[in-house]
């Protein structure tokens, strides 16, 4: 298995922690996959699906090289209020993220950072149904050759 696809197992796992008790406001009932899935797909709500996106690298002297690799959270809800439920998982992904910059994601392997880079919703126009997109940039240690 890829370190990509560690990673976005790993970030599985911590958000699959999302259950609306103590610092959390929604709960996600643990549907949170590594696959994507389109709206029309979904059946439980709240879902949340992750993929893998484009990969830059960045060479340093010495053979070192940076992985940086685009993930997308994908998040469905249904409520009467979609984009207030999606807030709050919007606030419980920022947390769970902001906790995890340093992600274990293999036998003594973490990432080196993660980052929000942006927050998307449909603006209501699948009400009752919401959908949000969260892209993040993770920065990890690629294997030197």
């Amino acid at each position: 298995m890829s370190a990509r696809s560690k990673i976005i197992d790993a970030l599985v796992v911590k958000l699959k922690l999302i259950d609306g008790t103590a610092q959390y406001e929604l709960n996600i009932f643990n549907n949170v996959f590594n696959k994507l899935k389109f709206w029309d797909e979904v059946n439980d709500y709240p879902s949340m699906f992750l993929n893998a996106g484009p990969e830059t690298r960045e060479y340093l002297p010495g053979g070192f090289k940076w992985g940086h690799m685009t993930a997308t959270i994908r998040v469905y809800v249904s409520a009467e209020e979609p984009e207030a439920e999606l807030e709050k998982a919007f606030t419980d992904i920022e947390y769970v993220i902001d906790a995890n910059g340093n992600l274990d994601y293999d036998s003594g392997k973490q990432t080196e950072d993660i980052k929000i880079m942006s927050i998307h919703t449909d603006e209501g126009l699948l009400a009752p149904i919401g959908v949000g997109e969260i892209t993040l940039q993770i920065m990890y240690e690629l294997e030197s050759n």
